[in-house]
């Protein structure tokens, strides 16, 4: 189990959000048992970018 589950997502930064986005990607490529957290971690960035946005706005 990955260790990105052990504590909220919501609570990260964009910028978190993308270097656990990057680790996933280390090897070059994405294990399809890892595609579901690439997934989740995706949507969860993008609506942690908006929420930088409209702050910075």
């Amino acid at each position: 189990m990955s260790p990105i589950r052990d504590e909220p997502v919501s609570r990260l930064t964009a910028s978190e959000l993308n270097a656990r986005i990057r680790e996933l990607w280390s090897d070059g490529s994405l294990p399809d048992d890892r595609r579901p957290e690439y997934e989740a971690l995706v949507v969860e960035w993008a609506a942690a970018a908006r929420e930088d946005v409209e702050r910075a706005a």
